[in-house]
């Protein structure tokens, strides 16, 4: 299976008590069918006590499957906790984004939507112009709105 098949087939779970684990989730969602897998990310700081950081992955045989699942356990209740089940999303690099090592304007995707070309540099630093050759004035046409409330027209 392809990363994307495999993505369309993963599902997030997301707010999970403490007591919750690999089987509880496997007991949860077989009825949507045929589990793959099931993993539960452990806390990044080596002295957490917590068993996993709140969240988890299921995946699905199939897509349907998935879709299936996050259809009817999304709002639902495991250990008296509301569970948020959606479709899982692809992980982060560690040079993209927010927390990377990569100052954001350095990153390609972020170069590709913002830069500025060179004329536009130019054209901003510039009064606005009319055909007079003349600066417009920015409070023209606001002559009447020196009266406070409604007018009677």
């Amino acid at each position: 299976m392809t990363d994307a098949a495999r993505l369309k087939a993963t599902v997030y779970v997301g707010g999970l008590e403490n007591a919750v684990n690999q089987k509880v989730l496997v007991e949860a969602f077989m009825p949507f069918g045929e589990i793959v897998d099931v993993s539960l990310p452990k806390p990044e700081l080596p002295s957490s006590t917590d068993p996993h950081r709140g969240f988890g992955y299921v995946e699905f045989e199939s897509p349907g499957d998935a879709k299936e699942a996050i259809d009817n356990m999304d709002q639902s209740e495991i250990y008296g906790r509301v569970i948020k089940v959606a479709a899982a999303k692809p992980q982060k690099t560690t040079t993209e984004g927010l927390g990377s090592r990569t100052a954001v304007w350095e990153q390609e995707g972020w170069l590709a939507k913002y830069a500025v070309g060179q004329d536009n540099d130019t054209a901003t630093d510039q009064p606005h112009v009319t055909e007079n050759d003349q600066p417009q004035d920015p409070m023209q046409g606001l002559e009447k709105l020196d009266v406070a409330g409604p007018q009677l027209v």
